[in-house]
């Protein structure tokens, strides 16, 4: 079993967005931002020699795998040609260890960043472009860039590290306390603690919103625009299945209620905007049954 967590600083700072996986093989299986590799494995060492110090039975890893995502409604009938487990019994956020397309030694994920069903497949960086390429030969299977990961991970409204959500935002500004379970908040034995439990109590200034406007979004690596609000936008690209443009960025928690009306100043000009509710596309997240 899977889950997203954080990495938070002394302020209360989210340091980065994780994938923790709980395996059956006696260990924590960590994904992180690649763009974090080295801020991330710092604090993982430092707090593994604390407790080593301590008497603790514990040592970190580094992986030498490459990262493969396969989204979209096909996923399952093209991938399970391959496998020789049941995928329909791995559920959204479950892993498993298994030989995809003749390469042994792969962890096969159901999650994504495209709010669809999908895997994200761990592989030993030396057959990756091996394994890439056989799923490629699928007619169905096509390579994605960037610009299309950031339009549907918009419209699922998930955050993007760097943009959504950095070292100087915190996780209930960013309404992502869901990561944070009940012993952790008892505790209070994460970094931060003192600020961001202080925030669940009293509520956040500011608050992580959706934006729809009929023009002028913010393209998706935009700086931040200013709204009248005030606030910024963070993220913003036109919506392929919605036919308009969505955003999402921060704003004063007074203004954060969905259907309030708002103006955004992209390129100089002026914007209506309406703050949504997000996901802004329903996401299609598989549960075995």
């Amino acid at each position: 079993q899977g889950t997203l967590t954080l990495l938070t600083n002394e302020r209360g700072g989210i340091v980065d967005d994780l994938i923790v996986t709980n395996t059956t093989e006696d260990h924590l299986y960590v994904v992180s931002n690649a763009g974090c590799t080295d801020k991330d494995l710092a604090i993982m060492r430092g707090r593994a020699a604390e407790l080593q110090a301590a008497g603790s039975d514990v040592h970190l890893e580094v992986s030498d795998n490459a990262l493969l995502a396969l989204q979209g409604p096909s996923m399952a009938r093209v991938l399970q040609a391959g496998l020789p487990d049941d995928l329909a019994k791995l559920s959204f956020m479950n892993s498993i260890t298994t030989t995809v397309f003749s390469v042994p030694g792969c962890r096969v994920t159901r999650c994504g960043y495209t709010g669809e069903d999908g895997v994200e497949i761990s592989v030993p960086a030396g057959r990756a472009v091996e394994l890439a390429e056989r799923l490629l030969d699928v007619p169905e299977v096509w390579p994605a860039g960037l610009a299309a990961r950031d339009s549907l991970r918009l419209e699922a409204g998930l955050c993007l590290y760097g943009n959504d959500i950095n070292e100087t935002t915190t996780p209930a500004e960013a309404g992502l306390l869901w990561t944070l379970g009940k012993r952790r908040r008892a505790a209070m034995d994460f970094p931060g603690a003192a600020i961001i439990m202080a925030q669940v109590k009293e509520k956040p200034k500011r608050k992580r919103v959706g934006l729809t406007s009929g023009a002028g979004a913010a393209g998706p690596h935009s700086p931040p625009r200013v709204l009248t609000s005030p606030g910024t936008v963070t993220s913003g690209c036109p919506s392929p299945s919605l036919g308009k443009n969505i955003a999402m960025g921060y704003v004063e928690a007074v203004h954060s209620r969905a259907g309030t009306a708002l103006t955004v100043e992209v390129r100089k000009k002026q914007h209506p905007a309406l703050i949504t509710k997000m996901p802004f596309v329903p996401t299609q997240y598989y549960m075995a049954k």
